[in-house]
């Protein structure tokens, strides 16, 4: 996130960087404004409803409005552990957080802004499952990294049919942003498996950082994606989901039960046969 955030201020926007590593975060912001920025530093727990809500607060304080949100969790978790409102981690960090931020910053957003959630093609291999993140028995890490990037992939796309169907001019999409060993994606995982992760960088297929940071940024400011909604993006270009990210039942009941795991209402409430009536057309 930082390379893309550098690149966002390079190109005139005023940055609020969140992470939980204030060092590396305030080291990002000292980069921006040396590039002539504005930017700040808010760092927050993902795995604390609390914490979201207040870094959602801190930024309607700190701005008049948002012309681009970046959902990039990404937390690939060795163990399992259940967080915040008895939520297993990887889905409440990759998945609660970013849709409780968003929902707390929907009347932020101008009109004709744009709504990026980096997801992975890892979703390929996950089908919806939301009775397996309140328990942590048969945890595996990559499954739970999977299927809480399914989640990003239906998020997305939900959030895109509500905004639409309430009539706010903004986008939703997501993104495969490549398999990025020079990231920090691995850092929570074994010792000997960090160190096979780092060098998986040297194998062809792999994408760096910058190809990663390419990837998001196409998405969030390109001129030709901004008319693109509810589309998920590999390549630089929209691509099919696998078929168990556009099920829209599974995104509708996704929605719904985000809401009711993190005791809020359901954000951008819309009539129950909308989806339906897309999903025929």
């Amino acid at each position: 996130m930082s390379t893309a955030a550098l690149a966002l201020g390079r190109l005139g926007a005023d940055v609020i960087v969140h992470g939980r590593d204030v060092t590396a975060g305030r080291e990002v912001v000292e980069a921006l404004t040396d590039a002539g920025a504005e930017a700040t530093f808010v760092d927050a727990d993902f795995t604390d409803p609390d914490a979201v809500q207040e870094l959602a607060a801190a930024t309607r304080d700190w701005t008049d409005g948002l012309d681009l949100l970046v959902n990039n969790a990404g937390g690939l978790f060795r163990d399992g552990r259940l967080v915040g409102p008895g939520i297993e981690q990887t889905f409440h960090v990759n998945h609660l957080a970013p849709y409780l931020l968003t929902a707390e910053l929907l009347g932020h957003l101008r009109e004709g802004a744009r709504v990026v959630t980096t997801a992975s093609d890892a979703h390929r291999g996950a089908s919806l499952d939301l009775s397996q993140v309140r328990d942590t028995e048969d945890y595996s890490g990559m499954a739970a990294y999977s299927h809480s990037k399914l989640a990003n992939v239906l998020f997305a796309s939900e959030l895109a049919h509500r905004l639409e169907a309430t009539g706010r001019r903004v986008t939703s999409n997501s993104l495969h942003p490549g398999f990025i060993p020079g990231s920090q994606f691995g850092r929570f995982l074994p010792g000997p498996l960090t160190s096979l992760f780092r060098l998986i960088g040297a194998v062809p297929g792999t994408s760096s950082v910058a190809d990663g940071a390419a990837e998001l940024l196409h998405v969030a400011v390109a001129d030709d994606t901004a008319d693109h909604s509810g589309e998920y993006f590999s390549g630089q270009q929209p691509v099919p989901p696998a078929p168990a990210a556009r099920d829209p039942d599974a995104a509708t009941r996704l929605w719904r039960h985000s809401a009711e795991m993190l005791g809020i209402d359901e954000p951008l409430p819309v009539g129950s046969d909308t989806r339906a009536a897309d999903s025929a057309a």
